[in-house]
């Protein structure tokens, strides 16, 4: 029996959707929430870890102020992991916005068309070889701007605040040092730091979240440039 064609009508944008696809939507939906609850969490961690840090430092003057520097770089790592599971929450939040987008939205107004023609064939292929859609950079500025930078600032500010009110007699510079490390080379490290946060967070660029909120022409489906899941 020839069965290499079951189904080819399921999807036919002229029909309502069937039982298939009513369970397919739901299980993409569970898989968007599972990553997002992941993302969550990672932000949880890292905004409690940063709170106990601050908390330590501030709570007796001799504590010393690369305490804070450490938390910086915890958070660097949190911002990493994060942007790393946001690009495969990408993957399932893309699939929903394609649903919604082609089908749905072509289903409650037929005369508004669908925004991509060729929806079928590209979530066909990425049911075959599922690829990220955006590149990791991007991931780091969409986490940045929406969750890290304000935390980024928070410690910086405490990290000035710890070199100043909290040392005698001292300035910003010259109580900078860390052991054998001259305040100078730590300052210019830690400003080096910063301003590739910010690069990163607001370098002009062509975005390829397919979101709802972020205005764009780019739906997150063209031609795949940044790997396999």
């Amino acid at each position: 029996m020839d069965d290499s064609h079951i189904g080819a009508g399921v999807f036919d944008e002229t029909m309502g959707p069937g039982s298939s696809f009513a369970h397919l939507y739901r299980g993409e939906i569970h898989r968007m929430k599972s990553w997002r609850e992941r993302l969550d969490r990672t932000s949880n961690w890292a905004i409690t870890l940063m709170a106990g840090i601050l908390t330590w430092s501030f709570s007796a003057q001799t504590h010393p102020h690369y305490i804070i520097l450490l938390g910086v770089v915890t958070l660097s790592i949190f911002l990493c992991i994060e942007a790393r599971r946001f690009r495969a929450y990408d993957i399932w939040r893309s699939r929903v916005r394609m649903f919604q987008q082609n089908v749905w939205a072509y289903a409650l107004d037929p005369d508004g068309g669908v925004l991509d023609e060729d929806w079928r064939k590209k979530l066909g292929e990425d049911y075959r070889t599922p690829n990220m859609k955006i590149p990791f950079e991007e991931a780091l500025a969409h986490r940045l701007r929406r969750v890290y930078l304000p935390l980024f600032v928070v410690m910086l500010v405490a990290w000035v605040i710890q070199l100043t009110a909290y040392t005698d007699g001292a300035t910003l510079v010259g109580s900078a040092g860390i052991g054998g490390i001259p305040g100078n080379v730590i300052v210019a490290f830690v400003a080096g730091f910063y301003a590739t946060l910010f690069g990163i967070s607001f370098r002009p660029r062509e975005w390829h979240v397919n979101g709802e909120l972020i205005p764009s022409d780019v739906t997150g489906w063209e031609e795949s440039e940044y790997g396999g899941s």
